[in-house]
């Protein structure tokens, strides 16, 4: 499979992607290198985990099955970050920070960001689709922008 690399949010710098995963969270972290969106679904109770843990929620099993998703969501919650917290920053805000409701997976949420739209624009219901943040050869992030096909 061949990746097309695409920087998305530039401004956002890339020391501030860096990651450390663990054993639970590097398949979603591969997955994302192939610009596919998974999660971890318990194979006991079909519960979804995301962030992804050691033991389920609501069985307390460990065993996981990585589920391919849709890409789809809708913003489930948000903020607009209007000040930079460091220099660094100044050139990324305003940006919006959201909690996006992932679709094919019950209950399960990713933190992200939503972009390519006017921050005043966006609010809790809007559908969005994922966006592939290629930050360097070894990191890529899922980000979302309005999925236009559902509007």
């Amino acid at each position: 499979m061949t990746i097309e690399r695409t920087r998305i949010f530039p401004e956002m710098p890339d020391f501030m992607a860096e990651l450390a995963p663990d054993p639970w969270t590097e398949p979603f972290w591969r997955a994302a290198g192939e610009h596919r969106l998974v999660a971890p679904r318990c194979t006991n109770c079909g519960t979804f985990r995301m962030p992804p843990v050691p033991f389920c929620h609501t069985c307390r099993h460990q065993d996981v099955e990585w589920v391919e998703l849709s890409g789809r969501g809708t913003v489930f919650t948000f903020v607009i970050t209007r000040r930079a917290l460091i220099p660094q920053l100044e050139d990324a805000v305003p940006n919006v920070v959201a909690v996006i409701d992932l679709e094919g997976a019950p209950g399960c949420r990713l933190v992200s960001n939503v972009l390519e739209v006017d921050p005043e624009a966006v609010e809790i219901g809007l559908p969005v689709v994922v966006a592939w943040d290629d930050v360097n050869e070894t990191v890529t992030i899922p980000r979302f922008v309005p999925d236009e096909s559902r509007s």
